[in-house]
């Protein structure tokens, strides 16, 4: 299936007004492991991106010396809107600004509207981009995710060009901080439409789906560390499970990542890592009890855990509100009580990171793919619109308590200091670091930079 909304299911999703309960909290169904092969369904297909390049590569580097730097990517798929969010145009025409008021933030002259209380508190400690330059994007993660414009969707079988997304080029360049947890996690109910993976980097780099990880790692009845850790029992398992892999040249690596698999699941620190019962009441209530507080709970965990990039998204398309009579409603009847469940869970992360000292290693994006059309339409909503978007960042050591950039007096085109989606690859590469002058090498043996069409990182945040 192609990485990108269908335009068939586009069109259903937008064909009803009902609007299901997609924030109510996210229950994990549990992998019940129990006979011979359980490993094979929890060491390997259960893991999806960990392939077994993927586990030998994070088990040989060198991982004990290096900074611990993480990244987390909150993904409001459907493109927020940026008038009614991040840029209020308060003094525009009536068919142009806000229905919500604006109000002041923590940042002198910086203002954001009364629907994001919870963000402007903590203003100086964030920056919004207000002239992020998107015209390259589409209904689809693609481009924005990729931080490349020449990722983008084609609808031809060749969406992406091949071009892998940043969670990915993390998972190679740098893998885990933590050998015994993957490198890239996506935590999203819709995978296709909100996370894009490793193109033609190859399937070793692509995300884990986090939502479908919980319970796989935990060992079945009858089954005790001490047992998995004897080597005679560990090899004599192996030798029972060659019977049931693939003999296309996997065989030379299977004791190895077999192995290190087991070696997962005896340290426990995968099943740790997904306990959100762990956390007590307080910490569960900051983040909000909805699905994109819980996610964010656990993106934290898991960076906190050991995982470098780590994607969430709330729902598809929760962001695309282009009126009352399609799924996710107008500006007024969807977008605003929307809005109050991703501050929360945006400040509930930033906060939580800071209180632990985990700020300044972790980056923290929250964007969609584009932003809104400057115009209410008929239906009380808004266009896609990709000549520009807002988006916020935190932690990161980088430089916050700003707006950058500017749009112009109708909130819809870049006016000041454009941010393009390759300087925000430059600048979270730059903060994972990477050499921003890195190649990985196409189907046909070309290298490719992964920083691509002059992309720098963005001064202001430097």
């Amino acid at each position: 299936m192609n990485n990108f909304i269908e335009s068939d299911i586009h069109a259903s999703q937008h064909s009803t007004s009902s609007i299901k309960n997609t924030f109510a909290p996210a229950g994990h169904g549990l992998i019940r492991v129990g006979s011979r092969r359980w490993f094979l369904q929890t060491g390997l297909a259960g893991m999806g991106g960990l392939s077994l390049p993927g586990l030998l590569n994070a088990a040989d580097a060198d991982i004990a010396e290096r900074p611990k730097k993480s990244v987390i990517l909150f993904w409001l798929s459907g493109g927020p809107s940026q008038i009614d969010m991040w840029d209020p145009k308060p003094d525009a025409p009536q068919e142009i600004r806000s229905p919500f008021s604006p109000i002041s933030t923590a940042v002198p002259g910086v203002q954001f509207t009364e629907h994001l209380p919870l963000q402007a508190s903590i203003a100086d400690r964030i920056s919004v981009i207000r002239a992020v330059d998107c015209k390259a994007s589409n209904h689809t993660p693609i481009t924005m995710q990729a931080g490349n414009p020449l990722a983008r969707r084609t609808n031809d079988g060749k969406d992406g060009a091949g071009y892998p997304s940043m969670g990915s080029i993390a998972a190679k360049f740098r893998g885990a901080n933590d050998p015994d947890l993957p490198a890239f996690v996506g935590l999203a109910n819709s995978w296709t439409s909100d996370v894009y993976g490793a193109g033609h980097m190859g399937a070793d780099f692509n995300p884990v789906k986090g939502l479908e990880l919980t319970g796989r790692f935990n060992l079945p009845k009858g089954i005790s560390a001490p047992r998995l850790q004897d080597r005679d029992t560990l090899r004599a398992q192996f030798d029972a499970l060659r019977k049931n892999v693939d003999q296309h040249g996997t065989l030379g690596a299977f004791d190895r990542s077999t192995q290190k698999a087991y070696e997962m699941v005896v340290s426990g620190k995968v099943q740790k890592a997904f306990d959100l019962k762990s956390e007590p009441d307080a910490t569960r209530d900051l983040y909000g009890r909805e699905s994109i507080g819980e996610k964010a709970l656990l993106a934290r965990r898991l960076v906190e855990s050991g995982v470098t990039f780590v994607l969430v998204s709330g729902a598809w398309g929760y962001f695309d509100h282009h009126g009352d009579s399609v799924r996710w409603g107008g500006i007024e009847k969807g977008l605003k009580p929307l809005i109050p469940r991703v501050d929360r869970a945006f400040y509930g992360l930033v906060t939580d990171l800071e209180r632990r000292g985990l700020l300044d290693e972790t980056l923290v994006l929250m964007m969609g793919e584009f932003g809104r059309s400057p115009v209410i339409n008929k239906d009380a909503g808004r266009d896609h619109w990709t000549n520009v978007m807002s988006m916020v960042v935190a932690g990161g050591g980088l430089r916050h308590g700003q707006a950058i950039g500017s749009t112009d007096r109708r909130g819809g085109a870049v006016a000041s200091s454009v941010v393009r989606p390759q300087d925000l690859a430059a600048t979270t590469f730059q903060h994972l670091g990477i050499d921003l002058n890195s190649h990985w090498v196409n189907h046909q043996g070309r290298p490719m930079p992964i920083v691509q069409e002059g992309g720098r990182p963005i001064p202001e945040l430097t």
